[in-house]
Parts: C-alpha cells; structure tokens; sequence
C-alpha cells in the first residue's frame, strides 16, 4: 500500500475535505439505513403482536370447543383418598370403603455368609405362571443378585448387609399387586415373605345387599366414575363419599384467562402507539410509539375488541350481565363475583355466553395471524420484503461512493502533483531570473 501524505504541495487537508464531501455524498443512503432501521423496528414489533394475537387465537379456539365449559371436579369425604377428575368427568356420586391397600412382593432369604456364598448352583423363580431358571455365574453373593436381575423373570434382587460378615438377599417383585406374585424354589432353603402380593380392593356400596368388590393392582382405581379416578392411601373404617360436581372455579378461570388474553392484546399496542415526551437541556422533544397512525394494528385491535364486547346470546344481552364489560378506556374488565352469581342461576346459559364470545375473539385472532393469510402476517412479509430491498440498495450506494471516493482521491492526488510541478517550475525561474539580475550589475 502506497503511503498519502496530506496537502504537500497545497496545505490542504485533503483527507478531511474528501470526507466531508463523502459524508454530504452518503447523505441519500444514510436516510435510507435510518428508513430501513425503522421499518425493522416495525417488523420486531408486529412479530411480538402477531405471537401474542396467535396465542389468544389458541386460547380463545379451545374455549369455543362443544363441551369446553362442561368442568367438573371430584372430591372425597376422606382425606385418606384423593379423587382427580378429567374433562370426560360427569356430575355424580358414589360410597365407598377402601378394604384393603395393593402391597408388592417381598421375600428374603436367610442369612448367607459372603466368604461361603450361595450354596446352591441354580433356583428357580416362578414368575406370572412361568419358571425361570437361573444359573449364577458363580457362588458370589453378587454374581446371584446379578443373574436374577438379568433374567427378566419379573423380580429384582438386592444383597442386603445383615452384619457379621452374613448378608440376606431381597427378592421384589416389579408389578405392584396380586399381577406380581412370585415363588422361588431352591434345593433345602426356606424363604420367607416379608409382604405378600395383594391387589388394593374398594368395597362399593358397603353394607347394602348391592356390596361389590372392585380390585386394582395399584392404590389408583381408575374410571370408578366416568372420568373420575381415586387413590387410596390408607384403609378407612368407615364408608367414603365421592362426590363429582361442577367446577365453577375452573369455568370462572376459563372465562378470565380468555378476558386477560384479550387484555393483552390492547395493553400491548397501548404501549406501542402511546406519545412520549422528553425534557432536556436541547429542549422538548415528542415521539410517537412504533404503532402510531398504523391502519392495520388499529383494525386489529378494534376486530378483537369488537369481538369480545358486542351482544351475546339470544335475545342478545349485554356481556356485562355475566360480569364480562368494556371500560372507559377500551379494555376489558371481568367482574368475577358478578360471574359466579350469572353461573350459579343460569349455567347452561352463562356457558353459552362466554362459548360465543371465544368462538367470536377465535375468528377476529384468527383472522390477524393466520400464518399464511392473516393480516398481520401479511404486513410482516410485506414489510420484511421492503427491507430486503433497502438493504440491496444501500449496498448499491456503497459501491457508488467508493467510486466517488476513488474519484476524489485520485483528482486531488492530480491537484497536489500540478502544484507540485508548479512550484518547482517557480523556484526555477525565480533562481534563473535571480541570475540575470546578478549578471547586468557586473
């Protein structure tokens, strides 16, 4: 690289006027880098928009499903069974006593020295009406408990330290319940059981002629009623009352969650459209936020709103009646003691009416940010679109201007050579003029 030294023959700092020309030069692209980073600026937050527009859309779309608000939660007059219900779960009760808790399998062996080992070369684990038989790979206490447990036989085994240098080893069995009984035969060696295997059992109806015992191979007894499992965790000694009625608080969490989605929709464009303005030694400045004046997030906003407050049901009322209104200042408010009351007089009524409003904020969201149609995706593209064309050309600008660059520098390159030769051709007439007036004095 050539060395440039800055105005030998003019003065001139020629490197600082050629930038100040270039910075006047790139003044079109600098406007187009500030368009392009503002139009970026739009696109990050009509993403954010059209996530959170989505998710409302999810939401709202699965509070509109048949049987959506058809909630129930089981419940038990125990604290020794917890009931747990699923949405397929129905209105009902039920009496019952828990008889017996499900118990897995345990036998010990007795007392085996580890410097002697096992004694025997096999045994045999009847396992689910199998045998298997097993075969250690020696008399090691460990090579046993090894061979059980690779045999698949439906038992593991465990050494268990009993001091003295002696050990016992532990058979349990891997399925809980009655399913998971086992025997193991040895030549001479009694085993005895810790736990025997036994299924949990309910007796339903206890103490009517209508008794019946129902089994379970765990503590959980499954479907008891439609959608409604209990599981036990104590004997009682009394009968137990299950009861499965409807979850109001459940229906009342539905309908404020779909209100808060709604809510953070508006409180979301609020944040981006509000007029700022600062203070400061320069003076007062005013900015508008990102979303200001925009006709499609505007649109968007009031579709959702419209949605969520318009008429419901037939004759169309008022959501307010259900504790769902619109404030002054264009959001939505839940009046959750105004719902329960609406829930508790008109049930099937008041489902309806929030089941109408999802399926309405459903549509309007939907209609926003379908990823292959809606309206803010479609502004999103558009506008990521324009930005990759910006982007083209301020590349474009920056080939231009270092060719105007190039050109500057190469015409004051010329300018400082002239000079250059202009002053050496003045030095030489001023020294060849110098002589001539010395010569004519002589």
């Amino acid at each position: 690289m050539g060395i440039s030294l800055d105005g030998l023959a003019s003065g001139l700092d020629t490197t600082a006027l050629i930038g100040s020309i270039m910075q006047s030069e790139a003044l079109p692209q600098t406007l187009l880098k500030n368009k392009s980073y503002d139009i970026q600026s739009m696109v990050s937050a009509l993403q954010g928009l059209n996530g959170k527009v989505a998710a409302l859309a999810t939401q709202a779309t699965a509070a509109a499903k048949p049987g959506a608000l058809d909630l129930y939660t089981a419940t038990t007059s125990s604290d020794k069974v917890v009931a747990t219900s699923t949405a397929s779960a129905k209105a009902g009760s039920l009496d019952f006593q828990v008889t017996k808790l499900a118990q897995t399998q345990v036998t010990v062996t007795p007392k085996v020295n580890g410097v002697t080992g096992w004694p025997y070369t096999t045994l045999t684990i009847n396992s689910g009406g199998k045998d298997y038989t097993i075969t250690p790979a020696s008399n090691s206490l460990d090579d046993v408990v090894s061979a059980v447990n690779a045999a698949g036989a439906g038992v593991t085994a465990s050494k268990v330290d009993v001091g003295g240098g002696d050990f016992r080893i532990q058979f349990t069995a891997t399925k809980s319940g009655a399913a998971g009984a086992f025997t193991i035969t040895d030549g001479g060696t009694t085993f005895t059981n810790v736990k025997t295997a036994q299924d949990a059992e309910l007796s339903l109806w206890p103490g009517t002629t209508a008794a019946q015992t129902v089994t379970s191979s765990s503590n959980t007894f499954t479907n008891v009623l439609p959608g409604v499992s209990v599981t036990a965790k104590d004997v009682t000694a009394a009968p137990v009352t299950l009861t499965v009625s409807r979850d109001d608080a459940g229906i009342t969490k539905l309908a404020s969650d779909l209100v808060d989605g709604v809510n953070g929709i508006f409180s979301l464009v609020a944040s981006k459209t509000a007029v700022s303005t600062n203070t400061n030694t320069s003076g007062t400045t005013t900015s508008a936020g990102v979303f200001a004046g925009d006709s499609t997030v505007r649109s968007v906003n009031q579709n959702i709103l419209s949605a969520a407050s318009l008429p419901v049901g037939a004759p169309p009322r008022s959501p307010s009646e259900i504790g769902i209104s619109i404030t002054r200042n264009g959001t939505m408010e839940f009046d959750a003691t105004k719902f329960g009351a609406a829930l508790a007089a008109d049930p099937t009524g008041t489902a309806a009416k929030v089941q109408e409003l999802a399926g309405r904020i459903a549509t309007a969201a939907t209609a926003a940010s379908d990823k292959y149609t809606g309206t803010l995706t479609t502004k999103i593209t558009g506008q990521q679109s324009e930005v990759r064309d910006l982007a083209d050309r301020i590349s474009d600008w920056d080939l231009r201007l270092a060719s105007r660059k190039a050109t500057l520098q190469r015409t004051y390159a010329g300018l400082e050579t002239a000079l250059s030769g202009m002053k050496a051709q003045q030095s030489w007439l001023t020294a060849q003029l110098a002589g001539l007036s010395g010569g004519g004095a002589k």
